[in-house]
Parts: C-alpha cells; sequence; structure tokens
C-alpha cells in the first residue's frame, strides 16, 4: 500500500498587508485627502491669480492647505475607522434603534 501524499509548497508570506497605507506621515483614506488638499490649493492659486492678482491667489491657497491640513491632522488623530460618539441612550426594539438625547 503507496500512500501518495503531496505536500503544498510554501512560500513566504508578508505579514505587512494587514497594516494600513502610509504616506508622509498620512495614513489610508487621508492620502487621498492630502491630495485632494494639494490639487485644491494649487486650482485655488490658479483661479485667484487669473480672477485678481499674486497676492490674493497666495492667500487663496494659503486658507486652502491650512484647513485641508488642519482637518487632515484633526481627523487622522482620531483614528481611521472614526465612529459616531453618542450621548445619550440607544434604545434597541427589534431591528430599529431608537437614539433619545437627554
Amino acid at each position: 500500500m503507496v500512500q501518495n501524499h503531496r505536500e503544498s509548497p510554501s512560500y513566504p508570506v508578508f505579514r505587512g498587508l494587514q497594516r494600513p497605507l502610509e504616506f508622509m506621515m498620512l495614513r489610508g483614506r487621508y492620502i487621498y485627502w492630502g491630495a485632494g488638499t494639494v490639487i485644491g490649493g494649487i486650482v485655488g492659486f490658479l483661479g485667484g491669480y487669473l480672477i485678481a492678482g499674486y497676492i490674493l491667489a497666495l492667500f487663496f491657497a494659503f486658507i486652502i492647505f491650512s484647513f485641508g491640513g488642519v482637518m487632515i491632522m484633526v481627523k487622522q488623530k482620531k483614528g481611521l475607522h472614526s465612529k459616531k460618539e453618542y450621548n445619550g441612550l440607544l434604545i434597541f426594539t427589534h431591528s430599529r434603534c431608537f437614539y433619545k438625547k437627554w
């Protein structure tokens, strides 16, 4: 009696795939937010330059970059999977959830 035992080949598995993508201190979805901020700042600068001139264009770009950067850092500090925070009472009945704020 001959046993036909086949071993499956083993391949190295990269275990870092469980971690979020990181680029220049931005993680996960905030990479897209950063790209949107950069593109918005450039478009704001170009639009401001065409409409009003160099000084106002710099002002538009500064406002867009500042607001985008602050929002990214504030949101990223809360985590990649930010959830709603309820301060009241949640009542679960069958398949509905009621929220009552005290």
